[in-house]
């Protein structure tokens, strides 16, 4: 079979996600959509600042809600503390709401750091399926509809939030098979 090399091309680059080697990478998706696989699969443990760890390193319970403020302040500071060291970093939480992510962005404005949002967008069905499938945490559905449709209502604007880059994987092929590659400054 014949292919057209354009179309190959164009078929890998899909998959091919550019991140500057000093960034503040946001991974954005709603609950269930597999950020901390994705985040383990391609950044090291101490690249990925996560808003469950935090929670888990306040009161021993990452499914703790309660105490998100809390885990929030220790996120910012730590993502503060490597940005200003010049350390890729990676957030590993929900972001779906626009405030969320502006509070990242000022964060590595401060910083002068290059900016990732990395969008994981599978089927709502899918985030369903997973979370029921949790055996240590389940989210109530109501809680995954609305991130669902807050991460709807925010994926056209977001290459206007000042992010310098933006990724939306839409499968979970796309999810599955992204490769990070990361780019001198």
């Amino acid at each position: 079979m014949w292919y057209n090399a354009t179309e190959v091309l164009k078929a890998m680059d899909k998959f091919t996600i550019d991140i500057p080697e000093f960034c503040l990478v946001a991974l954005v998706g709603a609950t269930s959509a597999g950020k901390s696989s994705f985040a383990k699969r391609h950044f090291k443990p101490t690249e990925t600042l996560s808003s469950d760890f935090f929670r888990a390193m306040i009161c021993d319970d990452e499914n703790e809600q309660s105490i998100s403020g809390d885990a929030f302040e220790l996120l910012y500071d730590a993502l503060n503390k490597r940005l200003k060291n010049g350390k890729l970093t990676v957030v590993d939480a929900t972001s779906v709401q626009k405030s969320a992510r502006t509070t990242l962005l000022n964060i590595a404005q401060k910083h002068n750091a290059r900016t990732a949002a990395i969008v994981l967008n599978p089927p709502e069905d899918v985030l369903h399926a997973r979370n029921t499938a949790r055996p240590d945490r389940h989210i109530p559905d109501g809680v995954v509809r609305e991130h669902y449709r807050e991460l709807m209502d925010s994926i056209a604007s977001l290459n206007t939030e000042g992010f310098d880059f933006v990724y939306i994987l839409n499968s979970l092929d796309q999810i599955d098979n992204a490769q990070i590659v990361r780019t001198k400054r």
